[in-house]
Formats: C-alpha cells, structure tokens, sequence
C-alpha cells in the first residue's frame, strides 16, 4: 500500500514584483498557515517516509515547517526540480519513480498541476486545491510505478480555511 499527500505550497508574497517566480517567498499568513496545517497533518497519525518538494523558495519553506513537524532534518527533504512548473505527466512520471522503500510520502508543488493531478484520483471534482492545501491519495500498489488511477483514490483532503486554528 502507498499513501501520497500532495501538498500547495503556502500563500506566497507579491510584495516584490520584480521578484523571480521561482524566489517569491512565503507572506505572513503563509508563515502561519504552513506549520498549523503540518500540525494537522501530524495529528492525524500519518508518519511519512519521504518529503520531496518542489526547489521554488515558497514550496520548499512550506515543505521544511512540515519536516520540522514530524522531526525530519532539513537536509532529509528531497528537491526535486521537476516538480517546479510540471504539468501533471511529469507529476505522473516523477511519482512511479519514488523509490519503494517509502510508503508514505509528502510532495510539495503547485498549481494548477496539484489540482490537476488530485482530479485524477477522485470521483468528487476539487475545483482547487488551494494553498496550503493538502490532499490525501491511498494507493493498494506495492511498487510506485503501480500508482495508477484505477487502483488509487483521494481518500482524505485538508484545506486551511475548513480547519479550526
């Protein structure tokens, strides 16, 4: 069995318009709202095996308030440069190349590729994942390069403005 949670990346700033998109930090209500829902993640019980995020300073600070969360060193959070302005093959590909000694893995991306791929999993349309957002897919495969729609499902998903902070 495989669990995936994709994650948004948190409210990044606009402050700096001249500001590469890859560079744009978090703003201050990313700053809140990346460790409370890492929090959330962690309350649940999920104990992953694997952070990868996408190299972009907004997703990879989102992804390290979440290692930070379950005691996972910086150093252990996977970059995956792919993972920064792919489209949802390239999210397809970049998943059955996890390796299969994780289980449970959190990646941290963007959209409108996260809301893409979440769409895949699911029965139920989610017209966004929004930020921070965190989407839950449960795989019976034994092996990533098994992840397929047919045999994998969004099971779960947490959106900051439905929690309770």
């Amino acid at each position: 069995m495989r669990t995936l949670f994709l994650i948004r990346h948190a409210k990044s700033s606009w402050d700096n318009p001249g500001l590469r998109d890859f560079n744009r930090p978090l703003n201050e209500r990313g700053f809140r709202e990346a460790p409370r829902m890492a929090l959330i993640l962690r309350e649940t019980g999920v104990k992953p095996d694997l952070i990868v995020s996408s190299p972009a300073k907004r997703a990879l600070t989102t992804a390290l308030f979440f290692a930070e969360a379950f005691g996972i060193p910086e150093d252990a959070v996977l970059r995956e440069p792919d993972i920064y302005e792919a489209n949802p093959s390239e999210i397809f590909r970049i998943i059955s190349a996890l390796p299969d000694t994780a289980e449970v893995v959190l990646m941290f991306g963007h959209n409108p590729t996260f809301t893409e791929v979440a769409n895949a999993f699911t029965d139920t349309f989610i017209d966004n994942v929004p930020t921070c957002g965190i989407v839950q897919i449960v795989s019976e495969a034994d092996r990533w390069n098994q992840v397929y729609e047919g045999n994998s499902k969004v099971t779960a998903h947490y959106f900051p403005k439905e929690m309770r902070f």
